[in-house]
């Protein structure tokens, strides 16, 4: 019986062998997907908040004088120009890539312009000592650069005198508008280069004419200003 038990266990093992060669080969794993490395990506920069700075740049344009007395005496445009520098504050709100907001500036100016022709006496000098801007802004972020438009509300002065008198001065509202790119060049600080042109309300001054005796009269001066000015800001996060 001994024997009978061992070779019936070989002949079962030998069976079985004979069964697995002619089963199918296993299938291969499916192969592993390539691994996928993911870009680091820096963050877009965010344009909305509050900020304030200073700029400074130069301004250019032309006055007008015309007497009331003699329509025709006019001194026609002559050129006015000078320095500009002051402070800024504002606040843009961001929604997508587009940028809106509203600023506000105070600038020192030291325009200033001569003529003599059809002056009397002498020359007639126009000058502009400071200008304040109120003004909506809006424009396209490409991330830490911002392209923008800009107009609103200006006031300044307006001084006169014609040689050895003293000079009379006005504070005359108008208007503005321009353009600007600026750029973030930290995460709270931006430079920006701005083009604005300012358009004053007409200054209305009494002046003396000459003539025997003299006669009083009025002149109308009229201004107008072109100001390129560079900036640097801080905007609170």
């Amino acid at each position: 019986m001994k024997h009978l038990s061992i070779v019936a266990a070989l002949a079962f093992a030998a069976a079985g062998q004979a069964i697995a060669a002619d089963l199918p080969e296993p299938a291969a794993p499916p192969p592993r997907a390539p691994a996928v490395y993911m870009p680091v990506v820096a963050p877009v920069y965010n344009w909305g908040g509050i900020y304030y700075g200073i700029n400074g740049g130069y301004g250019f344009g032309k006055s007008e004088w015309t007497t009331s007395q003699v329509p025709a005496a006019t001194t026609g445009n002559f050129n006015a120009s000078g320095f500009a520098i002051g402070g800024t504050v504002g606040a843009n709100y961001q929604m997508d890539a587009f940028v809106f907001g509203l600023e506000g500036d105070v600038d020192y100016m030291g325009v200033d312009g001569k003529t003599s022709t059809s002056c009397t006496p002498g020359s007639c000098e126009t000058k502009n000592t400071w200008l304040s801007t109120a003004r909506a802004r809006a424009g396209y972020a490409a991330d830490r650069v911002l392209f923008y438009g800009t107009a609103g509300g200006a006031f300044g002065n307006i001084a006169a005198n014609t040689s050895g008198t003293t000079f009379q001065s006005q504070t005359k509202l108008g208007w503005t508008a321009g353009a600007g790119v600026e750029a973030a060049f930290a995460d709270n600080w931006t430079a920006r280069v701005e083009y604005l042109f300012v358009d004053f309300q007409n200054g209305s001054f009494a002046q003396t004419y000459g003539g025997n005796p003299p006669t009083p009269g009025t002149t109308t001066i009229k201004l107008y200003e072109n100001v390129v000015r560079f900036g640097i800001d801080y905007k609170f996060r």
